[in-house]
């Protein structure tokens, strides 16, 4: 889960400032306001880290990635060149990092990662962008047990090491320059054979991967429903970008059974999603059958408030198949999982938007084979109907202050302000 994040000259961000990521974490704002750049900055690095190119410094995206950003003028601040992006993040880890130093023999372990790094364009080669510096620091609670740092040496395209509370000790062998980092993130592969003792570098990327591996996006533009679904028994990994999978999500999460909180009752995943459909008022029933034992279509059905009748979801309220999807997402995702949506609430009644907040607050309490989910969701939304409903269960101690954090974009001061 991430637990801190700052962003500097990045789109029309020149500082965002630190921001406290909470289990349910709000971005509001005006149309152009800078509110969406935060959760793309995000999909940005994880397009990074998933991307096949090792030496590729940022993947802005292409034809089918959840974000495409162009060109690093582009995406930095101003689409001024000079201009370098500088990011912060720190995140707890599932399982906490232990490594043992082969030379000292002391051991580290944490439960915290901080990462930092600065990313600028090449002077040598302007169109290739190069880490200016990136420093790791890992924390057991509010103590550091190490940091290290990589800087580039100026003027040169090689790099220096250096650790704090960790002794780097050099191989007898002939010195070579250390050059292309990994990614964003990633330590030159020569660090392993320069040092006796750096191999735990790699602990570090892997750290890194895990974490992105652990955020799914849900955009706002949702594809329309449909009167059938093909599925072939494959497990998506989400519902989509644009919710497409969500169906699919629903049938090969069947075995799956969530509970809701403490002392709550066990429930498969499209029960608990027919439940909220009703609690939000735009269903009474819902129920996805496959149109026989020789097909492999699927029709999604529901009963709409105050009818007998069952009907395809495509004849009820654009709201309800908009709505879906992030529910389904919700609930889908793999324990420890970061979940990004823009707009959930898009189409849904102001009632429903702010049962829609309800909804969340079970998501961050939710449990499955006894253990808490730990799910953080980060939301970008224009819904003050879905804010008040938090700001009243606070109130009301159904979730605490703390895990809460609400952040209102202004860009058009100067410089832009959460």
């Amino acid at each position: 889960m991430l637990k801190h994040l700052r962003v500097q000259n990045f789109k029309g961000w020149k500082d965002t400032g630190s921001i406290r990521m909470a289990p349910i974490t709000l971005f509001f704002g005006a149309n152009s306001s800078g509110k969406s750049s935060i959760g793309q900055f995000l999909m940005m690095l994880k397009q990074t880290t998933e991307s096949s190119d090792r030496k590729a410094v940022f993947y802005p995206g292409g034809k089918n990635t959840a974000v495409q950003l162009g060109s690093y003028q582009e995406m930095v601040f101003h689409r001024n060149p000079e201009n370098k992006i500088g990011f912060e993040y720190q995140w707890s880890l599932s399982k906490p990092l232990k490594f043992k130093d082969p030379v000292s023999e002391r051991a580290f372990t944490g439960n915290l990662l901080n990462f930092k790094a600065v990313i600028g364009l090449s002077e040598s080669k302007r169109y290739l962008l190069q880490v200016e510096e990136l420093k790791y620091r890992l924390c057991e609670g509010d103590n550091l047990s190490f940091a290290i740092e990589l800087r580039k040496k100026a003027e040169k395209r090689e790099y220096t090491v250096s650790a704090d509370q960790y002794d780097l000790v050099r191989k007898q062998m002939r010195a070579w320059a250390l050059k292309e980092t990994v990614r964003f993130y990633g330590f030159p592969d020569e660090a392993v054979a320069y040092y006796q003792n750096a191999a735990f570098v790699q602990e570090l990327n892997l750290a890194q991967e895990n974490l992105f591996k652990s955020i799914f996006y849900l955009g706002p533009l949702r594809t329309k429903a449909d009167r059938l679904y093909t599925w072939a028994g494959i497990t998506p990994e989400s519902v989509g970008f644009a919710g497409e999978n969500t169906v699919a999500a629903i049938l090969a999460s069947r075995d799956r059974k969530i509970s809701l909180g403490h002392r709550r009752a066990n429930k498969p995943i499209e029960e608990i999603t027919a439940l909220k459909l009703t609690e939000m008022g735009l269903i009474e029933e819902f129920k996805v059958d496959q149109i026989s034992d020789q097909r492999q279509e699927y029709e999604v059905k529901v009963r709409t408030k105050g009818s007998k009748d069952w009907v395809d979801l495509s004849d009820v309220g654009f709201g309800v198949s908009q709505v879906l999807p992030v529910l389904v997402q919700c609930f889908y995702a793999p324990p420890n999982s970061i979940i990004l949506m823009e707009q959930p609430e898009i189409h849904l009644h102001p009632s429903a938007q702010s049962a829609l907040a309800d909804v969340m607050i079970d998501v961050i309490n939710s449990k499955e084979n006894g253990a808490d989910r730990n799910i953080q969701l980060v939301i970008e939304t224009h819904s003050e109907h879905f804010l008040r409903r938090l700001q009243r269960r606070i109130a009301e101690n159904i979730v605490s202050q703390e895990n809460v954090s609400a952040y209102f974009a202004n860009i058009t001061k100067t410089p832009a302000t959460l």
